[in-house]
């Protein structure tokens, strides 16, 4: 597995986002099922496991620790704070709260269920609009200070709110979604973590399945798939997406590669400070995905790729407007 580097740590260039065995994409793959592929991801060299205390209000993380503890010396364990299940009379329900009492409490709080001291690299998973930044990420700070982070991160930010950050503590990597149908990182924030040293972390690589080419029909989603309430998703939208994919396949085969992996490699390519992060239930996917991290591209391939799918003909917004006004980053 080749590595890059996010600030102290040296990483899988393709590492592992957790959020799927818990969250988002309807019913959770069974217990058992969920171990074996992280623990097969360990096996193939993933030095980079992504959890947050949202996923599955917590239940990820208490996964991501169950599992992986015994192993805590062999990779990079990465969290977000700031966005969190909060319980009301009515139930739990997401909340964004980037105060200092909220974030030093969300810390405390994943400690605990990923069963150790320190979390290696931290992120604000959502800038709360009504706190600033930098009292934010002050509060992160302190907890570094205090031993219980290691390094600062922050996720789905502008490149102006990114360097008001870095003033304050450094920020060693930006997650933010970034794939071919999905270029709003390169506005500003891709060379502004180069210009501050920083990594991207791109999440949502092969752009929710989209690039993989093995999702057709997306009335089949489940119900409480979070895809159906995203306007790429949409019937008439994603019909039209598919249309690309003709032509995306058929350079999969002329890079010698599958289509997932032509996609993680595009965006790996995109610099060396760039470190994808798909994520899966399906153990036959983690392998696919991992086996991204050998493929070298030609600039040709790179080139014609980006040509190929691109913010000018992908229909449909990324998240639909309510979604969309709560994140900071710059939009296509």
């Amino acid at each position: 597995m080749k590595t890059r580097r996010i600030g102290p740590f040296e990483v899988s260039s393709v590492s592992l986002g957790c959020m799927n065995l818990s969250h988002a994409y309807g019913a959770p793959p069974p217990s058992e099922h969920s171990e074996r592929l992280l623990l097969r991801a360990l096996d193939l060299g993933v030095t980079m496991f992504d959890t947050a205390a949202l996923y599955g209000f917590g239940a990820n993380e208490s996964l991501v620790g169950r599992v992986l503890t015994p192993h805590r010396a062999k990779f990079t364990l990465a969290s977000k704070g700031g966005m969190a299940g909060v319980q009301f009379d009515d139930g739990l329900k997401r909340v964004i709260d980037g105060r200092p009492e909220a974030i030093r409490r969300n810390v405390e709080d994943s400690l605990q269920r990923l069963r150790t001291e320190v979390i290696d690299l931290y992120y604000l998973h959502r800038w709360d609009k009504r706190v600033p930044i930098e009292d934010s990420v002050g509060a992160m700070a302190d907890l570094v200070r205090a031993g219980k982070l290691r390094a600062l991160g922050l996720s789905e930010v502008s490149a102006a709110t990114l360097r008001r950050a870095n003033a304050v503590h450094p920020i060693v990597a930006v997650q933010s979604e970034y794939s071919l149908w999905s270029r709003n990182a390169e506005i500003g924030v891709l060379q502004a973590c180069q210009d501050i040293g920083a990594t991207l972390v791109a999440f949502s690589p092969t752009a929710r399945g989209y690039l993989t080419g093995k999702l057709r029909d997306v009335t089949l989603l489940d119900p409480k798939d979070l895809r159906r309430g995203m306007p790429r998703f949409q019937a008439d939208n994603y019909a039209a997406n598919l249309r690309l994919l003709d032509g995306f396949e058929a350079l999969a085969r002329e890079a010698g590669c599958s289509m997932a992996q032509l996609a993680l490699a595009w965006v790996l390519a995109q610099g060396e400070h760039v470190v994808a992060l798909p994520g899966t239930t399906q153990i036959a996917h983690l392998e696919e995905d991992l086996g991204a991290a050998g493929v070298t591209l030609t600039p040709d391939i790179v080139g014609r790729a980006g040509q190929m799918i691109h913010r000018g003909n992908v229909r449909g917004a990324r998240y639909n407007a309510a979604t969309q006004a709560e994140i900071d980053t710059e939009e296509f």
